[in-house]
């Protein structure tokens, strides 16, 4: 794993290597947003899922970096005043705050279009999975994932919403991008619908532990652990796991969530341990 954490890494920093392009400027910006790379957690699922199928260490880096690029992309808008209004990001000034919104806004729009072209120029893949990398990803990220739950949770700020609602809203905005990270994977390392159906199961249920995590951290961590700043949720009244069913309910939720999301991989075997290592790791994290 850490061989490809850094190829991935090399790969980021190469998008932006001086061009003769009139937009060149966008390099500093772009290298600042993308630069800090987190957790990193869809690269790594992608990765994870590759060896769960595959049962190899050796995958090719561009599907998890353009993951990474759509991630980075919709972090930069989520922090936009007109969105979340987050001044801070990965414990620094969010991109808007360290430039200026105009720049946030296009670093975004091209990652986002960067993350395509990247699939679409993938070595050792074939057209057809090429194709269908192509459309789980945008699906993932359009109305029907990150764009259409942003919406609706922008839409649900002092609102009563039922839990199945407040479900339906995160596989939308987190689980989304997280289940198409665990499908490129497969897709990548050729699996069969029924491993396919595996990896989406057990996508499914770690993306909203993930965000029930969240939910928690809001409440319980602090800014400079968080690296953006924490409470901001229960400030702006917004919809949370922790409001519908307490502090204690949310955590056993996440639990419940996990021990679902570690059934679905028992067909795999030893190959799927880094998934289950990373799933722990998700309802685990401090941050």
């Amino acid at each position: 794993m850490g061989s490809f954490r850094a190829r991935l890494n090399d790969d980021l920093a190469s998008l932006w290597e001086p061009t003769d392009s009139a937009a060149s400027g966008m390099g500093e910006p772009g290298r600042y947003a993308t630069s800090n790379g987190g957790k990193q957690v869809r690269p790594t699922l992608f990765f994870a899922a590759w060896k769960a199928v595959a049962g190899s260490t050796t995958a090719d880096t561009a599907p998890a970096l353009a993951l990474e690029l759509i991630h980075t992309y919709s972090l930069i808008h989520d922090d936009l005043p007109a969105m979340d209004d987050d001044d801070m990001r990965r414990g620094r000034p969010s991109l808007h705050k360290a430039f200026d919104e105009a720049t946030a806004i296009l670093v975004g729009d091209g990652l986002q279009a960067r993350a395509f072209e990247l699939l679409a120029d993938a070595p050792g893949l074939s057209a057809e999975q090429k194709v269908r990398m192509i459309k789980v990803l945008a699906k993932a990220s359009g109305f029907e994932g990150m764009v259409g739950g942003q919406y609706v949770d922008i839409q649900a700020v002092d609102s009563d919403m039922s839990l199945e609602e407040l479900r339906a809203m995160h596989e939308m905005k987190t689980g989304a991008l997280i289940r198409a990270s665990l499908a490129l994977g497969g897709i990548a390392a050729n699996a069969t619908e029924v491993q396919l159906a595996a990896l989406d199961a057990y996508g499914r249920n770690i993306g909203l532990a993930f965000q029930v995590v969240d939910d928690i951290l809001d409440v319980e961590g602090d800014s400079a652990a968080l690296g953006k700043t924490a409470g901001k949720d229960a400030d702006a009244n917004k919809p949370t796991y922790v409001k519908l069913l307490g502090l204690e309910g949310a955590k056993a939720e996440a639990q419940r969530l996990l021990d679902e999301a570690l059934g679905a991989l028992e067909a795999f075997g030893e190959s799927a341990d880094m998934l289950r290592e990373l799933g722990r790791y998700i309802v685990g994290r401090d941050r």
